[in-house]
């Protein structure tokens, strides 16, 4: 049988305080989840989910230690620093 261990993962604080940051410009309040590292057991295989971050009611992807922030999938980004003029063109 297959067993997957779940670790939580706390988000960086710097990235944490830059979001809030941000947001407090856009006079809005993201919803920050932390992400997880998921392994399964006996094997080599893991995977690191994101943190979530919900401004405004879209999903925003963010991993420690990047300089850019995903939307809605990892098929797109942008840069933290462009995150102000995206969220206000919402």
């Amino acid at each position: 049988m297959v067993r997957v261990i779940t670790q939580e993962i706390e988000i960086e604080e710097s990235l944490k305080k830059k979001i809030e940051f941000i947001c407090s410009f856009c006079n809005t309040t993201p919803i920050i989840e932390n992400g997880s590292l998921r392994i399964i057991e006996r094997t080599n295989l893991a995977y690191v989910e994101p943190h979530r971050i919900i401004i405004k009611g879209i999903n925003f992807l963010a991993f420690n230690y990047e300089t850019s922030i995903y939307i809605e999938s990892l098929e797109y980004k942008i840069s933290i620093s462009d995150l102000e003029s995206y969220i206000k063109s919402i």
